[in-house]
């Protein structure tokens, strides 16, 4: 079975085809399904960005589609990064200066007050416009300087305090057996065979 992913973020894609591999479904960037163009993330929620750009590939190309969006909630700040974790630090910034802003908005605060949440929510939206989605959270706190090498985005920061490791330090399956993605994924795994293969009319 194939699903087109409405994400060009190889991490992500990476993440996703590892954990829906199990389930028979294989991940097809909707890029190679001739869908190129960027689709302004205008909700202010992260279910709403979801379920925009599922949405909009899915009736774009006649084909179910997956997306998420996720990001980084930080207790200190109010909920910030949120929805616009992958633009904190200004349009171009890459995930070392991401992470080099949030290090430096946290600076010189103590472990109990760096709590902080990866959330994911994951859309799958068949072109008939039925949508279905569920929500993954990874609670933890952030650290005073990045630390491992796997991963991406805010992985290096984000640490276990039950294990004392940050995401980047974990090897990718250790990541994806625990993170927000994988656990949004795994709620929707549960139903998502059916909704993909709805039975026919007046069945």
């Amino acid at each position: 079975m194939e699903l087109v992913v409405a994400t060009s973020n190889r991490g992500k894609l990476r993440e996703i085809a590892a954990i829906l591999q199990p389930l028979g479904i294989q991940v097809v960037p909707a890029a190679e399904r001739g869908f190129r163009r960027h689709i302004p993330e205008t909700g202010t929620t992260f279910a709403e960005n979801a379920l925009l750009k599922a949405r909009t590939v899915a009736q774009a190309l006649g084909l179910p589609a997956l997306a998420d969006d996720s990001g980084l909630v930080v207790e200190a700040l109010d909920g910030a990064p949120g929805v616009h974790s992958a633009r904190y630090a200004g349009p171009g910034a890459d995930d070392q200066q991401r992470n080099a802003k949030l290090l430096a908005a946290l600076q010189g605060l103590p472990p109990e007050k760096r709590g902080a949440a990866f959330v994911c929510v994951m859309a799958c939206c068949r072109p008939d416009g039925a949508c279905i989605t569920a929500e993954g959270r990874l609670e933890g706190r952030i650290a005073t300087a990045p630390a491992g090498k796997h991963g991406f985005g805010y992985d290096p920061v984000f640490q276990l305090p039950q294990r004392g490791l940050t995401l980047a330090q974990l090897t990718p399956q250790e990541k994806n057996d625990i993170s927000h993605r994988a656990r949004a994924l795994a709620a929707l795994s549960r139903k998502l065979v059916d909704f993909l293969n709805p039975p026919p009319v007046g069945a």
